[in-house]
């Protein structure tokens, strides 16, 4: 893809509400690896591959941090708005082939090229707040209508390709995601949980998931409570004495199938 630099780049967005906040990101790349817990965390700020600025970093990047990582598992924290599609493809094809456990937390955001690079994920959080992005391939393309033509048939196929990652990881038809990579859909947190791209939330505290599981055992508890009231008016009435019958006299069909039938 053409170079450009992070302005440029971001003011192909259809939405321009975030592009200040997304301007900002601090580009970093920063790897640590752990022999003792055999874990390599990298940090992913800010331009995703080609830049005029140059404050961007690349596949071969990611490609020498997994190589001294060895077979550690990987945590990557990302807070991007993206960039090179391709290089962002590369990247998500190199964590997918690391021999460790991948699992990328979101930081910020995780917009564009970012999104892709999110879907390597073996496990993907969202942090509280963060956000992801899925928008249509773009270029910047100087030439004949040939030439423009041409350009659009690769973003037509780059575009495929980019659906397929993303079809990796949704719960929802590829016709559904193609919509909404057209339409170029952010998704929060939640929605990033509801459509499958991540796997679970941040910063859910313990006492809200133990007050759902109180309420869950209380719904069991007044289930049990009902069946239990039910058996007791069941037994009440077998065990009460019949009714005398006079001989000769016939007894009343209904009231015996009635109890034979709860018996």
């Amino acid at each position: 893809m053409t170079k450009m630099s992070r302005k440029d780049f971001l003011k192909q967005f259809k939405n321009q509400s975030y592009i200040q906040q997304l301007m900002d990101i601090p580009q970093k790349f920063n790897v640590v690896h752990n022999e003792e817990t055999k874990t390599s965390d990298i940090t992913i700020y800010g331009v995703i591959g080609n830049s005029w600025w140059s404050d961007s970093f690349s596949a071969s990047d990611m490609d020498e941090a997994l190589n001294q990582a060895s077979g550690h598992d990987i945590k990557i924290h990302l807070n991007s708005p993206g960039g090179d599609a391709f290089m962002g493809i590369a990247i998500y094809n190199r964590l997918k082939r690391h021999d460790g456990k991948v699992t990328v937390y979101v930081d910020g955001w995780a917009c564009s090229a970012a999104s892709v690079i999110a879907m390597a994920a073996d496990e993907l959080y969202m942090g509280l707040g963060s956000m992801m992005m899925i928008h249509e391939a773009s270029n910047i393309v100087w030439g004949t209508k040939t030439e423009m033509r041409k350009e659009a048939d690769i973003l037509d196929e780059l575009e495929e390709g980019i659906i397929d990652i993303y079809m990796t990881k949704a719960n929802v038809s590829r016709e559904e995601i193609r919509e909404k990579v057209d339409a170029e859909t952010w998704f929060s947190a939640k929605k990033a949980l509801e459509i499958g791209f991540a796997d679970a939330l941040e910063g859910t505290s313990e006492e809200e998931e133990n007050e759902e599981d109180d309420e869950l055992v209380l719904n069991d508890a007044s289930k049990q409570q009902i069946m239990n009231e039910l058996k007791g008016i069941l037994n009440k009435t077998q065990k009460e004495p019949s009714p005398s019958i006079a001989p000769g006299a016939k007894k009343d069909a209904g009231s015996f199938n009635f109890l034979k039938k709860w018996r």
